[in-house]
């Protein structure tokens, strides 16, 4: 006990988060890359790959939440560095799944996008914090300068993370009382530049969407939403490719049941493209039932929860909006990706996480944490009681109370006694 109260510092709550998560997906995707195993001449590989990124990402929370969290600030360096990625990414990046989102940089795939996430949230967080150096109106400018620049860039390969990123720093900007007004043009800017992006995709000929990138893809996914059957009929509903993942999807979440049919023993896996990835809480629920589901769903709720209490005790202001970011950056993800897997929404691509299979996006999740640990630590004071204590001979609130306090009242009246007398 004595060393995992010296190994785990800082909020106890987000630390049985974290410890749940990583239990459920090592247990998931061991069971939703089935098909990967088989195909590979090591059964074990899949399973390896991704318990090693979270070891890697157990190690950095490790590291992250012994350092204190003002020296976070360091991180909005990183804002310029991913804004560079991101721009060498569709000339020299590696595509997959008809997306340039990936670099490569000495043998190591990785995703710009992820530190850039990571990056506007440091970024916002901190000129958030700066009131008395800047004006509100020079952080609002400045704010949506960097955002908007880093969210265009993500926008052409990937427009749901695009699309999340600007909502959560929207969210920041609103939590840090930003003016109302100017507040409210974006909001109505926002709308109507999404109503017209929408509609640009219905009305555009194919010949012209075609030289877009990705924007094929996202009419399709809002075609196949729009026109989702709300009653199927068993004798005529037909699996096609533009339905296959979503199909596959309810299928596997409605043999689910209330408990499931134990890890191991679901059967979509096997049909499911990402069933370790995009839709791997669809997998859950057919393996842990609807009850397994409602446990992830509150988990991260939980988190978020979790983030805000640790906000309100932070009183310093920096602390406090990176908190908030990162659980917001978590949460909000999770959201999208069951609401997916549920067909809520049209497909993203948004991993699950800390649950879904991945490499960059595992990491810097755990990064989250780090950072989030850190600042319960350091910030609001959550977990940082030290093992010894020093004297320093200085006197405390304790020594001032029961017995120590009845001495050291007789010790003065010992003292004022003879002067009174020598008077």
């Amino acid at each position: 006990m004595d060393l995992a109260n010296k190994l785990f510092k800082g909020d106890r709550v987000i630390w049985i988060i974290f410890m749940f998560l990583c239990l459920i997906s090592v247990v998931e995707v061991f069971s939703a890359t089935s098909t990967i195993a088989y195909k590979n001449a090591n059964h074990w590989a899949p399973i390896v790959r991704h318990a090693s990124f979270l070891t890697v990402g157990f190690i950095l929370i490790l590291l992250l939440h012994n350092i204190p969290c003002r020296f976070f600030s360091v991180l909005i360096l990183l804002l310029p560095v991913s804004i560079l990625m991101l721009f060498l990414t569709p000339f020299i990046g590696i595509s997959e799944n008809d997306a340039h989102r990936w670099l490569s940089l000495f043998g190591i795939q990785f995703q710009p996008s992820e530190f850039a996430k990571l990056a506007c949230v440091v970024f916002v967080s901190f000129m958030l914090s700066r009131r008395g150096k800047f004006t509100e109106d020079q952080i609002f400018k400045y704010v949506l300068i960097g955002v908007t620049v880093t969210c265009i860039l993500i926008l052409p390969e990937n427009f749901s993370t695009a699309f999340m990123l600007f909502g959560v720093c929207f969210l920041l900007m609103c939590i840090g009382q930003l003016p109302w007004k100017k507040m409210g043009i974006l909001t109505g800017s926002l709308f109507l530049a999404l109503a017209l992006f929408v509609l640009a995709l219905t009305v555009l000929p194919h010949d012209v969407l075609k030289h877009i990138p990705r924007a094929l893809t996202w009419k399709e996914r809002i075609k196949d939403f729009r026109n989702k059957e709300r009653s199927i009929d068993a004798a005529t509903y037909k699996i096609t490719d533009d339905n296959y993942q979503v199909s596959h999807a309810k299928i596997a979440i409605a043999r689910g049941g209330v408990f499931g049919k134990l890890p191991g023993h679901g059967h979509q896996r096997d049909f499911l493209p990402q069933a370790y990835s995009d839709f791997i809480y669809a997998i859950i629920i057919e393996e842990l039932g609807y009850t397994g589901g409602v446990v992830v769903l509150l988990l991260y709720i939980m988190l978020l929860v979790r983030a805000g209490m640790i906000a309100r005790k932070c009183e310093k202001l920096f602390p406090k909006f990176l908190v908030l970011g990162c659980g917001l950056l978590i949460v909000v993800q999770a959201l999208a990706n069951m609401a997916v897997a549920v067909n809520l929404i049209p497909v993203t691509g948004q991993p699950l996480p800390l649950i879904s299979r991945g490499g960059t996006s595992t990491v810097i999740t755990c990064i989250y944490f780090g950072i989030i640990l850190s600042i319960s630590r350091f910030g609001a004071g959550i977990g940082n009681e030290e093992d010894e204590v020093i004297d320093d001979g200085q006197p405390t609130a304790e020594d001032w109370t029961g017995e120590s306090a009845l001495e050291a009242i007789e010790d003065l009246e010992e003292v004022v006694e003879p002067e009174k007398e020598a008077c």
